[in-house]
């Protein structure tokens, strides 16, 4: 895992790929805040990007889940969240693939969280479980940017 805000990309040492691709004038934060909600796919690439608003929930309300082939990019545009996760590789719990590559983890340990405001970004590698869409106080409608790359593309 690997956090950082977009104003300041190039303390979060990223992997040159990612670096590249965040640091795109059209992933800027103003230029992603700008865009509309929808999937994002430039044509011959592999990797897309859904904007969209989303709610927060209680956390025992919110699922945990992981991916095996995709690494999330989740960048916060509106409001705020909560993010818990582990380090630990998941791909090994027991959990239901309910969507191709998004498994929900049964019975999930997430011993750390993140609190992101916008223009702060959460990378999860495939196999790093996380909940995200977890409420500050009260629930609360965000807006964010999840880019879904695929390993392969790295």
């Amino acid at each position: 895992m690997i956090t950082g805000n977009l104003a300041t990309l190039k303390m979060a040492t990223l992997p040159a790929s990612l670096h590249e691709l965040l640091s795109r004038p059209e992933h800027s934060f103003a230029a992603l805040l700008a865009c509309d909600d929808g999937k994002i796919q430039p044509q011959g690439t592999a990797w897309f990007c859904n904007i969209g608003v989303a709610n927060t929930a209680p956390e025992e309300t919110r699922h945990t889940e992981f991916h095996r082939r995709y690494l999330d990019i989740q960048i916060l545009l509106e409001g705020e969240e909560i993010i818990h996760f582990s380090c630990a590789d998941a791909r090994q719990q027991q959990a239901e693939e309910r969507k191709p590559d998004l498994f929900i983890v049964a019975q999930p340990q997430l011993p750390h969280s993140l609190h992101l405001r916008p223009g702060d970004f959460a990378i999860f590698y495939p196999g790093e479980a996380h909940q995200a869409l977890c409420a500050v106080g009260e629930p609360a409608t965000i807006r964010k940017a999840v880019f879904k790359i695929p390993l392969e593309a790295l």
